[in-house]
């Protein structure tokens, strides 16, 4: 028996199909399926289906969706940057509420599946994190969501915080976060001994926010590239922003590119507005893995962004000066395929035995698609219609 057949749908390459779900997987796939086993008929009108997208960078703990609108508080330092985050927070609805809010919203534009980094310290403790447990649990059914432990005030300089990364990991975490190992703990090999240590200990993944620029950040990639080849992590450890890629010339980013090629490390960009990011196309011909994801949303730290992973995938394609079809698609790519690889989940496909998980829209193709993101959507995640 079908659970369910959606029909006059159009597949990326441009083909009209019915699409038949069982057990919320594609049981088949072609023109003028039978409708008569099915419990449900859906007719697309001819809409385009896209494979759901995947947010592979969030922070749940932290967004104002749902909230009335905060004004930007400028900040001159990010010691600073986080006071004012604090001072935010204790004025709004608790976390778990404010998660729910953003994860409900992120759901209706399509995502089936994320990586939230939350605030772990000695001062927060697990809070955050319970919070967003407590969110996940309620959406399990619709989202899978993978949990960073960050430690956003740093590690060696905010006293405590090595054990709350370990408890928060114990507690059901699955990825270790680091952030800026020079810049924000001035010992770049202390807190790398702490993130890749606890990652080896608990078979974790790891997930590195790295600001620093220049040839700084070019020397902290290549630590966290020759620690991930030694320890045997490679396809399990991620650097998120990665600025420096973006600021140094041809010949010191090929090498650094083949250094993170060859031990598996992944990097994550949200094409920022305000400075260099990574080089898309340039890693990619050395065979690194790019993928993408919203970062903030919508709190302390900017007030952009509604969590639209295809809206996404048009600021990297605009950032990147993509213009092409195929560039476009690589862009969509980065919100769907790569960022699921790089969270080791099934890649969303539209092939017989994959899960049922798409978005149907108004578009001529995938690259119409990106370059002019269509509002209304027919969401389904594994086979249900949302």
């Amino acid at each position: 028996m079908i659970d369910r057949l959606f029909t006059n749908a159009v597949l990326p390459d441009g083909r009209s199909v019915d699409l038949s779900i069982r057990d919320g997987r594609f049981a088949a796939i072609g023109p003028d399926l039978s409708a008569d086993a099915a419990t449900e008929t859906v007719d697309l009108g001819g809409k385009l289906v896209l494979p759901g997208f995947v947010d592979g960078h969030i922070h749940l703990d932290k967004s104002f969706v749902g909230e009335p609108w905060q004004p930007h508080r400028p900040a001159a330092s990010l010691r600073e940057r986080l006071a004012a985050e604090k001072a935010l927070l204790a004025k709004v609805r608790p976390t778990a509420q404010r998660a729910d809010a953003l994860i409900a919203q992120v759901a209706a534009f399509g995502t089936v599946a994320m990586r939230s980094h939350v605030d772990v310290d000695a001062t927060t403790g697990l809070s955050h994190l319970h919070a967003v447990m407590e969110a996940r649990e309620k959406w399990r059914d619709r989202m899978d969501i993978e949990l960073v432990a960050f430690p956003q005030a740093g590690i060696l300089t905010c006293p405590g915080t090595a054990d709350i990364l370990e408890a928060a990991i114990a507690d059901g975490a699955e990825v270790v976060g680091g952030i800026d190992p020079e810049g924000m703990d001035g010992d770049s090999d202390g807190h790398l001994d702490v993130v890749f240590g606890l990652a080896d200990r608990r078979g974790a993944k790891i997930d590195i926010h790295l600001h620093e620029g220049g040839a700084g950040g070019i020397a902290q990639l290549h630590r966290i590239a020759a620690r991930t080849k030694a320890l045997g992590l490679g396809e399990r450890v991620a650097v998120s922003h990665a600025y420096a890629l973006g600021d140094v010339d041809g010949a010191v980013l090929d090498g650094i590119a083949r250094a993170l090629a060859d031990a598996g490390v992944a990097i994550m960009t949200n094409a920022p507005g305000d400075r260099a990011f990574p080089p898309i196309l340039r890693l990619r011909e050395h065979g690194v893995r790019v993928f993408a994801g919203n970062d903030n949303i919508r709190d302390a730290w900017w007030p952009y962004g509604n969590g639209d992973m295809l809206q996404r995938a048009m600021l990297i394609g605009y950032r990147s000066g993509f213009y092409r079809d195929e560039e476009l698609a690589g862009a969509l790519a980065m919100a769907t395929e790569e960022a699921a690889r790089a969270l080791g989940l099934e890649p969303p496909r539209l092939e017989v035995g994959m899960a049922a998980s798409f978005v149907a829209l108004e578009a001529d193709t995938p690259a119409a698609a990106v370059a002019a993101p269509p509002a209304d959507r027919v969401v389904v995640h594994r086979g249900r219609v949302f």
